[in-house]
């Protein structure tokens, strides 16, 4: 509502540079224009509150707003009277054309900024609001701001604290700014004053679905299934703290078990790895046999796998957890939320692998630092690093890196990659997975790539019959509340006993793969 001329003035004048965009927008601001005359008295009634509100759903309807085009360069425009943004692209007729709008009240804090870090404060914001559409913007973005200091920010020798946590933001995006008259910055400006409440007006929406916020308590499949088992009677065969299935909803349980995010299209062991943890009924294994050779996703994903040629020679078998690792890159990615390279960190004693997103192939020296921050803090210093013959790992840097940790540098032959067979083993399993994820979209792998991993680490490794999280925790992390057992806490002397005798286990059963694979590869 607009309670006086003067706000009206302001709407109407914000209103008025998308005129170009809107039909018929003189007789639909009509009623509107009539009130802004001071011959007239300013009476607000049912015929200007239609206008006004038909007005505002244009605004927020195409074609007045166009859909981001990643092709084309992007121009934020900001205003700091209170926060107010515009994000635009120019159209095929060189006209600029707005995507989205935003504006924000400044807190009693903000309000004591002075104008340099106000205006300074709204492109900050701005950023923040679009960054999913400027972070990975494969051409360098415009900010117009009416402030001309704001030129040599980037640039700037001195900056107090606040500035300097701005400029580390700021250097996630490729962006210059440019100074614009105030008396051309209109829509950011409009935005920026427009009076009323704003409290509701930058309430988020959570991005995580509810399954994952809660946990897996509520999972709707194990809701689906105990619907239907009210109506039927449960087998005498079917195992302690497993749900019998009844045939009504199988389908349903199987297409969770094979093709919701916690397993990603995995195989037939895969597939009823994660099933078995809950669920049993009498003919699961043909089923799931049967399901996963006709998923069309996995029939459009999956490549062939063929024996290479040459004798086998396996590389030395770990004996704990994180002691020998292997390294490896993933490349030729879309750019996705600013990423288009993985670094694969696999662990091959437990195959337990981390995925690391990257802006681009990495230096040594930025490898090494990936590694710390995700790799050395969780699980220790390795005591041997596989990796093929890439000029990150044949460096001076790295191989004093290595030293220094206590590591030996471990390199594969050349134009054999074999070597590196546990990491290009990983980067084949998440290339699938990440194939299957982004399937529609393949430009969101990085949204994806905290589920690859996670169904990575938790399905069962052909080598050693544990899943990745058995092999390093010494259990399997649960799914359901209902697979926890009775809450009694072990001693340390037990996690520690119980950790022993699944790595010997796994040891084990590494060294019988081993020689099986050796021999059948050898024949």
């Amino acid at each position: 509502l607009a309670d006086s001329r003067v706000v009206l003035q302001r709407f109407l004048g914000f209103a008025n540079f998308y005129r170009l965009f809107f039909r018929n927008f003189s007789q639909v601001a009509a009623p509107l224009t009539a009130l802004t005359s001071v011959k007239s008295c300013f009476s607000w009634t049912e015929a200007t509150q239609a206008a006004f509100d038909h007005l505002k759903t244009l605004f927020t309807t195409a074609p007045i707003l166009i859909n981001p085009n990643t092709e084309r360069q992007f121009i934020v425009e900001v205003d700091a009277s209170d926060v107010g943004a515009v994000l635009s692209q120019r159209s095929p007729l060189d006209k600029v054309h707005p995507c989205a709008f935003f504006s924000h009240r400044l807190s009693p804090t903000e309000r004591n900024y002075d104008v340099g870090n106000r205006e300074l404060l709204a492109i900050r914001l701005a950023l923040g609001e679009w960054r999913h559409w400027l972070e990975g913007a494969s051409h360098p973005f415009i900010v117009w701001t009416d402030h001309r200091n704001l030129e040599y920010i980037r640039s700037a020798k001195r900056l107090n604290a606040r500035q300097a946590r701005w400029a580390l933001f700021f250097c996630r995006f490729n962006f210059t700014i440019s100074y614009r008259p105030g008396s051309k910055n209109i829509k950011p400006d409009a935005l920026s004053r427009l009076f009323g409440s704003s409290e509701n007006a930058s309430t988020k929406e959570n991005i995580l679905p509810e399954e994952c916020v809660v946990g897996a308590a509520v999972w709707g499949i194990e809701r689906v299934v105990k619907q239907a088992l009210s109506r039927t009677v449960t087998p005498p065969r079917c195992p302690d703290r497993s749900l019998f299935v009844p045939q009504s909803v199988r389908a349903a349980v199987l297409r969770w078990g094979h093709s919701s995010k916690l397993a990603v299209h995995p195989g037939v062991r895969g597939t009823l790895a994660v099933i078995r943890q809950r669920f049993w009924w009498p003919t699961i294994e043909q089923d799931v046999r049967r399901f996963v050779s006709a998923c069309p996703v996995c029939a459009q994903t999956k490549s062939g796998n063929s024996p290479p040629a040459g004798l086998l020679r396996p590389l030395p078998t770990p004996s704990r957890p994180w002691s020998h690792i292997a390294l490896d890159f993933v490349t030729g990615l879309p750019p996705s939320m600013g990423n288009t390279v993985i670094l694969t960190v696999v662990d091959r004693f437990s195959k337990s692998a981390h995925f690391i997103p990257l802006p681009k192939l990495p230096s040594a020296k930025e490898t090494a630092q990936s590694v710390v921050n995700h790799v050395f803090k969780l699980h220790g210093l390795p005591t041997d690093v596989v990796s093929d013959r890439g000029p990150q790992f044949v460096s001076h840097f790295w191989r004093e890196f290595c030293r220094l940790i206590g590591a030996t540098v471990s390199l594969s032959s050349g134009f054999h990659p074999q070597t590196n067979g546990q990491a290009e083993r990983a980067n084949q399993t998440l290339g699938r997975m990440l194939r299957s994820l982004a399937f529609q979209d393949p430009s969101s792998w990085c949204e994806q790539l905290p589920w690859a991993e996670y169904a990575h680490n938790s399905l069962p490794s052909s080598a050693t019959g544990l899943s990745p999280f058995s092999c390093c925790l010494g259990y399997q992390p649960p799914l359901f509340p209902s697979q926890e057992v009775d809450a009694s806490v072990p001693s340390v002397e037990a996690c520690i006993r119980r950790c022993r005798r699944t790595w010997k286990r796994v040891r084990t059963a590494l060294c019988r793969t081993k020689s099986r694979t050796r021999l059948s590869a050898n024949a």
